[in-house]
């Protein structure tokens, strides 16, 4: 006589779970929780020259995290050899796990994300991302001017920048920072703050003055981050480098 088929259940009712699925165990009691399964540990490499530069504000965020990492500052001599393996044939180059990637706004954003300084939602992504990116623009026009190589055109250059390029941008990264409860987005500490921070002596390095000694709300900004203890612990021991 065939087996006698096992009736299915009724409607509502929940099927029993199949011998060896997860919940399933002898006696009918449930199955103990699963152990949390352990963080997965990234291995970081930076690459750059011996200088602060484009590279320091990802510095500033690696130590803002307690990230451990390789800090490997490429030689002028080492460089030549280097250049080929990386993936536009230009540093700051981050390795993770293995893989290389470039653009240093967009690893400065992969690393504002690993150690909690992004926004909660997309529209907050958006401010702060409007403000890195005017911080970068602002960089570039001064880059421009800074690495001229025609003396004459230079001086022209310089006319402009100092009177009209420079004064608009800090005085409306300024009042940014008096709308947002002393920040630059979102009135909390964001990777806008830190990238700032962290691009400032460079920027500097290039006009050959302080920028901010006019904007104390700006400055205000930079003394914030370089206080945090992970950062202040950073700038002192990081290698004393002129730009």
């Amino acid at each position: 006589m065939a087996d006698e088929a096992q009736a299915p259940p009724a409607e509502g009712e929940a099927p029993p779970p199949a011998e060896g699925a997860e919940g399933a165990v002898e006696g009918g009691e449930p199955a103990p929780p699963a152990e949390p399964a352990e963080p997965i540990k990234h291995s970081y490499t930076l690459f750059y020259f011996n200088v602060k530069a484009l590279a320091e504000p990802l510095r500033y965020l690696f130590a803002y995290g307690n990230q451990e990492y390789e800090d490997v500052r490429v030689t002028r001599d080492e460089w030549p050899a280097l250049k080929p393996t990386m993936p536009m044939g230009q540093m700051p180059v981050l390795e993770v796990d293995g893989k290389r990637v470039h653009q240093s706004i967009s690893m400065a954003r992969f690393l504002a994300k690993t150690v909690g300084l992004c926004g909660a939602t997309p529209w907050e992504d958006l401010q702060i991302d409007i403000v890195v990116d005017t911080i970068n623009d602002f960089r570039l026009k001064i880059a421009v001017v800074s690495y001229e190589p025609e003396d004459e055109i230079k001086e022209k250059k310089l006319v402009t920048l100092n009177a009209e390029v420079i004064p608009f941008y800090l005085e409306k990264l300024e009042q940014t920072v008096k709308d947002n409860d002393g920040h630059l987005a979102l009135g909390k500490l964001t990777w806008a703050d830190v990238y700032f921070a962290g691009i400032t002596d460079y920027m500097n390095y290039m006009v050959k003055r302080d920028l901010l000694e006019p904007y104390p709300a700006l400055r205000g900004v930079v003394d914030a981050v370089n206080a945090l203890e992970p950062i202040k612990a950073w700038i002192e021991k990081r290698p004393v480098t002129e730009v």
